[in-house]
């Protein structure tokens, strides 16, 4: 278990409850939330490693009747595609637990545009869900450029939406993160891959992914929750975090992905708890057994 946390700001010191400090009530009044929006890089896995304890949870999450959501602004696996990966990693899941970025983006853009073009760089977990919501690829004269994560990334691509962006397309991200974490490390995430095509074009790229309010909104729908029933938990402050501030969800930051204890003082907003993980959610007696 880590040390206790504080974080020090203008020279003053602010309290985060860490799983040390925190008190049993606090533990209590988490594990009575009904619903449960995870997030999954940094949170469940790193890459393809599960994180320890991410199983014991999701056990307890079942066993306990909570309603829960996997909610990741990475664009590049289908719902089915994630369900299966948990599952290699031992964790099996409903494809109905899961939410994307792409998901919402492609939502997103037939409310706005039913039936409009776009030119697309991403994965087949944005690819399908642009398709599945009735959208379709063009790349001559689209009505938007979409961004999302990809390992297919080229100069060519770049030069392309560039130039679409210019000629009058809508520009589009389905996250704004700027990395994610990986079994290597740091990975670059799709506003990082956004950027260039925003600082060559003078055009700032909608994002629709958290910390985004669409996306918390589709989330609590899809989970048929109320917001103070709920709980996010995630590893990014810029993302996770002022997502359940800005919606009024309780917020719980795990120190098992991007962000550390001392990245706390940059931000002016708090989480209600740091963990070091997942693990520390349910009770002891039951991780146990």
């Amino acid at each position: 278990m880590a040390n206790i946390y504080s974080s020090k700001s203008n020279g003053k010191t602010n309290p985060v409850r860490s799983p040390l400090e925190a008190t049993p009530e606090h533990f209590e009044t988490l594990r009575a939330k009904k619903a449960f929006i995870c997030d999954m890089d940094g949170v469940i896995y790193h890459g393809n490693r599960l994180l320890p304890g991410a199983g014991q949870f999701v056990d307890w999450l079942k066993r306990e009747n909570k309603k829960f959501l996997f909610l990741t602004n990475s664009s590049e696996r289908s719902p089915k595609e994630l369900m299966q990966k948990l599952s290699r990693l031992g964790i099996e899941v409903g494809e109905e637990n899961f939410y994307t970025s792409a998901l919402a983006t492609a939502r997103f853009l037939a409310a706005q545009s039913p039936g409009c073009s776009v030119y697309a760089v991403g994965e087949a977990g944005l690819l399908n869900a642009l398709y599945d919501w009735g959208l379709t690829m063009n790349d001559m004269s689209p009505d938007y450029v979409i961004i999302g994560e990809t390992r297919s990334y080229s100069f060519e691509k770049i030069e392309r939406a560039i130039r679409l962006v210019i000629s009058g397309a809508r520009l589009i991200g389905t996250n704004p993160d700027l990395t994610g974490p990986s079994e290597g490390g740091i990975s670059p995430a799709c506003g990082a891959l956004t950027s260039p095509i925003e600082l060559s074009t003078g055009k700032k790229a909608y994002y629709v992914g958290k910390p985004n309010p669409l996306m918390m909104r589709n989330a609590l729908k899809r989970l048929e929750s109320r917001r103070e029933d709920t709980v996010i938990i995630g590893d990014r402050m810029d993302t996770d975090i002022i997502a359940g501030i800005e919606a009024e969800i309780e917020t719980v930051l795990v120190l098992s992905g991007v962000t550390a204890m001392e990245d706390l003082h940059s931000f002016a907003y708090r989480p209600r708890l740091v963990l070091s993980g997942v693990s520390d959610i349910p009770p002891a007696e039951q991780e146990s057994e």
